[in-house]
């Protein structure tokens, strides 16, 4: 469903039905009684507020603090990211599942070195492992990646040999350098050469692509962790410090690959992404508003797709499948089971 400016996309989850509200145009957001709504020059536009369960703000958008206590109350997330697309930020509302208990096991796991590291190298397995059936599945339609593929499939077995976190973060950079020599020969178009990951600001549109679409994987695992009793500022793969959220990360790296790299693929390979999509100003390369607009619709269509998933037994959404990677982890920090990964199967 589209009004002028603002696009509302639907997540459906097991027995709750909710929107996510992306905003591209300028305006401001206010609530009214019970309600909310985005007004721009061209009008009032009423959001369902009980449908709605976060917003994601690109462009220049005001609200005041009545506004972010209604938010708060309804449980109701929002991000805001900047104009070239970087994420800047969270209004994280008061937690409605605080656990003191679950923070105290989530941080017993982080202070004790080998609890820690058992997490963190689950982390690294699952991202390693779905890398490779990214690769995979290309290989099977012969693209030149066959060497990647094994490279990365070596790192993968040298993993139960780390002493610390420090080896793990160097093990899953080299996987991620081989992965990343690959995008040339899965993607085949010169436009979009990789030649090196540079972030902020990304040197060129495949580098463009890759943060916007990490940018958003981040903001849609941290909302995913708003839903249980977790804490998102106690990572293990990412040291807990002085950034606000660090287990976000962590999760993301499990399904970057999957959701946000095999996007990223399509959206190119079907050229409803071209290098007329980007800006490039002072401040770097940004896309434009069309091109984010149809990112965020790709995205959200991938989110909802279903898959069989042979634990539970029955069909469930990509975006479903996060929060049940959260719900194992906190299995594991109670221990009632031990945590293993998602891996895709196809």
């Amino acid at each position: 469903m589209r009004l002028r400016g603002i696009l509302l996309v639907i997540d459906i989850r097991v027995m709750v039905v909710k929107k996510t509200l992306y905003i591209f145009s300028n305006g401001e957001l206010h609530r009214k009684d019970n309600t909310l709504y985005f007004e721009t020059e061209n009008g009032r536009r009423f959001i369902p507020v009980e449908d709605t369960g976060e917003i994601m703000i690109f462009g220049e958008v005001q609200f005041n603090k009545k506004f972010l206590e209604f938010l708060s109350q309804k449980e109701i997330i929002l991000h805001y990211f900047s104009h070239h697309g970087y994420y800047m930020g969270t209004f994280y509302p008061r937690e409605h599942l605080n656990s003191g208990y679950m923070i105290l096991r989530q941080t017993e796991h982080y202070l004790n070195k080998q609890m820690r590291l058992t997490i963190a190298r689950e982390f690294v397995r699952g991202a390693g492992k779905n890398i490779c059936q990214v690769l995979k599945y290309y290989h099977r339609r012969d693209k030149n990646v066959g060497e990647p593929l094994n490279a990365v499939e070596k790192l993968i077995t040298t993993l139960d040999d780390c002493g610390d976190t420090s080896a793990l973060m160097a093990i899953e950079g080299n996987i991620r350098d081989h992965y990343y020599r690959a995008f040339d020969a899965i993607i085949g178009d010169t436009d979009f050469a990789f030649q090196e990951r540079t972030r902020r600001p990304p040197k060129n549109y495949l580098n463009t692509l890759i943060s916007f679409g990490n940018s958003l994987m981040y903001s849609i695992c941290l909302s995913e962790i708003y839903k249980t009793h977790l804490d998102p500022r106690i990572g293990y793969l990412h040291a807990t410090n002085f950034r606000r959220f660090t287990l976000n990360l962590d999760i993301s790296e499990i399904f970057k690959p999957i959701i946000i790299d095999r996007l990223i693929f399509s959206l190119l390979g079907k050229k409803m992404v071209t290098k007329n999509d980007f800006d490039r100003g002072t401040e770097g390369i940004s896309l434009k508003e069309k091109a984010k607009k149809c990112f965020v619709e790709e995205l959200d269509n991938k989110l909802k797709t279903t898959i069989n998933h042979r634990e539970i037994g029955h069909s469930v959404s990509y975006r479903r499948l996060i929060r049940l990677e959260l719900y194992k982890l906190e299995k594991h920090l109670m221990g009632e089971k031990s945590y293993t990964p998602f891996i895709a199967r196809w």
